[in-house]
């Protein structure tokens, strides 16, 4: 089973990115989907600055992931599924609140959340 927290980094409708969390395979704390589809779309785009992008992910992003949305300057993130434990957008130290966040995307969030919260429950039952 595919992981199921896909992300689609998309810049004014087209798809410029697509990723997985890799931090298993890569034995690397750092790659989350999100980390990932930044630095694929940046490379595409050529450019650190994703002013046009839409990130669009399965579970809501922890807070490293939100200060890579927050320097790539992401234009604005949807999410399906909360994480009350690790979440940092509406949960936890909800990053884009903070005075020091130097970009703010638009936030949307709950989006299909039953679906992705079951996708995500069923991946972690086929693990156990």
């Amino acid at each position: 089973m595919k992981y199921p927290w896909a992300v689609r980094l998309c810049e004014n409708g087209a798809v410029v990115a697509r990723a997985g969390n890799r931090t298993i395979a890569d034995h690397d704390p750092t790659a989350h989907a999100e980390l990932i589809a930044i630095r694929a779309a940046s490379t595409t785009l050529g450019s650190e600055r994703l002013a046009d992008c839409d990130l669009y992910v399965t579970l809501e992003p922890c807070a490293m992931c939100a200060a890579a949305m927050s320097f790539a300057r992401i234009r604005r993130l949807y999410f399906g599924a909360a994480d009350p434990k690790g979440g940092a957008v509406e949960n936890g130290v909800r990053f884009f609140a903070a005075s020091t966040c130097h970009h703010r995307p638009e936030v949307y969030g709950g989006i299909n959340e039953s679906e992705c919260a079951a996708l995500l429950k069923e991946f972690f039952q086929a693990r156990r």
